[in-house]
């Protein structure tokens, strides 16, 4: 989590949610419970908008201050809120954690969030939802797409929850999240891109400052890909890295189920480009317009993306469904592939608790 600085949240659970599928795609004998209990239970992690929705390092949290700040200042286009959010501290001091549905609060008023996309008029969510924007609370658990709220305060240190803004000038927050998304994504470009959605103010004159200064700094290098016309670069303590993974020129080759907002795609025309591969994340089109299916992960095998697959944990059951693999033009579903596809899928079934896995829909 320090290495990606922030993994996307998304709440659909067709065969895991998208945070789960960011790690356990990386950390071998990953299960889910792992990260309930670093977010949960040990508190080292916390849920914050950083990319969009997001789970961030809990040390990270005063960099979010100006957020938080602007939420602030948000807040006063709601007048009416400050009487409903002392009904929520007082029902939480009496009663313990709440979710929007233990709390009906009485407003007539249509919000939306400055820092991330949630909106609404049902007062209850909106009062809950603008206090965790403002850091007054956090979210103490999930129940499938349920967050119940707790006061921050009780869960993060006072020299966390109460630090000032470390980086008081917007060039030196900007280079931080910059140098922060591409750790990330491990190799990015200078140019506009989805990996730096929620960074406010990074348009391409800042952005051409903040990359100068990096480089001027020696907190980023450039890296030549060969066929590509523009510049790669990756932070210098990654280096490395890099540097091992070109001395092992014939790695085992690893196959392994992407999560649809991983980091290591959030740049899909940099990935288009590096690998020529087009993925489309189809869950908001219609079925009709699909070209895929709803929920479809790529696949990564060695260094090439081979294709993508649908697949769905049917947890009654306890079984794996394989709905359907479609490979990239020119890749041949060789033994060697196959082994290392059912090799993934037995580890996939096991993370979601699936006893059988089934491929009928295959043949």
């Amino acid at each position: 989590m320090r290495q990606v600085g922030c993994i996307q949240y998304d709440p659909i659970d067709v065969c895991g949610k998208n945070a789960e599928l960011v790690l356990q795609s990386r950390i071998r004998g990953f299960t889910k419970n792992m990260l309930d209990e670093l977010l949960y239970k040990d508190r080292f992690l916390v849920d914050y908008p950083d990319k969009n929705l997001a789970i961030i390092p809990v040390e990270d949290w005063p960099y979010f201050e100006r957020y938080r700040q602007a939420a602030r200042q948000h807040a006063k286009r709601y007048p009416e809120m400050e009487a409903l959010a002392e009904q929520v501290l007082a029902h939480i001091q009496n009663h313990g954690v709440l979710s929007s549905d233990d709390l009906k609060l009485d407003g007539n008023f249509t919000w939306q969030s400055v820092i991330h996309w949630s909106s609404g008029n049902n007062s209850s969510r909106s009062v809950l939802e603008q206090m965790y924007s403002t850091g007054e609370l956090i979210i103490h658990h999930k129940k499938g797409t349920r967050k119940y709220y707790d006061i921050a305060g009780k869960y993060i240190q006072p020299n966390l929850l109460n630090a000032p803004e470390p980086l008081k000038g917007e060039l030196e927050h900007h280079k931080w999240r910059v140098l922060r998304r591409i750790g990330a994504v491990g190799l990015l470009w200078n140019r506009a891109s989805d990996a730096w959605l929620n960074i406010w103010g990074l348009k391409a004159e800042q952005r051409n400052e903040v990359f100068s200064q990096l480089l001027h700094e020696a907190r980023i290098v450039a890296v030549a890909v060969e066929q590509m016309k523009d510049t790669l670069y990756c932070r210098a303590e990654d280096l490395p890295l890099i540097e091992a993974v070109l001395q092992n020129p014939a790695p085992k080759l690893r196959c392994e189920l992407i999560a649809p907002l991983d980091n290591f795609i959030w740049d899909r025309k940099l990935i288009n480009e590096l690998f020529g591969f087009d993925y489309t994340w189809e869950i908001y089109k219609p079925a009709i317009k699909r070209k895929f299916g709803y929920y479809v992960l790529p696949l990564l095998y060695g260094e090439s993306l081979i294709g993508r697959a649908e697949v769905i944990a049917e947890r009654k059951s306890r079984t794996l469904v394989v709905k359907n693999i479609w490979y990239e033009c020119g890749i041949k579903p060789t033994k060697q592939l196959r082994t290392a596809l059912d090799s993934c899928f037995q580890d996939f079934a096991l993370f979601n608790g699936c006893k059988t896995i089934s491929t009928e829909s295959l043949n």
